[in-house]
């Protein structure tokens, strides 16, 4: 027995595509010859009209629906700046692996889930497939934390169950290279 999700949802997530991002040149004949950065693991910012502010590159996969239960305990947390409102939005979702397995977002050589960091929630469905909420893009929610919490009930053949995947905002401050 490997338990269950309670108050089921359907995730909607875009994976970063990030093997495609690294073969793309975003700049031309500019200085990088590659989409991502191997530095930072993360798409590289580009300047692409010439403002002074770098855009990430970033390439998805098709989205995905996945089986999720949504955690209340964390939701949006209001700062106020001197500047105004700085809503910081997290958002926390338990999958199943028996659910990420039959997706093929396993990877079975390693048992590594492929949910990662910078993966994006789009946004999440009733169990009819009907949509509850969207996320705009910017600012977006992007995974920023993978961890496996249960390792099942069966004692016979304890096998790992659950994955809680933690989403935050990106912050919408300009950055120069």
């Amino acid at each position: 027995m490997r338990g269950r999700l309670i108050f089921k949802f359907q995730a909607q997530i875009y994976r970063l595509d990030a093997a495609q991002i690294s073969q793309t040149d975003p700049d031309g004949p500019g200085p990088l010859h590659s989409g991502y950065d191997s530095d930072f693991r993360e798409p590289a910012l580009v300047d692409s009209d010439d403002d002074g502010v770098g855009e990430p590159v970033r390439l998805e996969h098709r989205p995905i629906r996945i089986p999720c239960q949504v955690e209340p305990e964390v939701a949006d947390e209001l700062r106020m700046l001197p500047a105004g409102n700085a809503p910081n939005r997290t958002l926390e979702l338990v999958l199943h692996f028996r659910d990420l397995e039959r997706l093929g977002l396993v990877d079975t050589d390693t048992g590594v889930p492929l949910i990662q960091a910078g993966d994006r929630l789009g946004a999440l469905h009733d169990r009819r497939g009907e949509l509850v909420q969207a996320f705009r893009e910017p600012p977006g929610l992007f995974v920023t934390e993978t961890q496996s919490t249960g390792f099942g009930l069966n004692r016979a053949r304890p096998r790992r169950n659950l994955l809680m995947v933690t989403f935050e905002d990106r912050q919408q401050a300009t950055r120069r290279r």
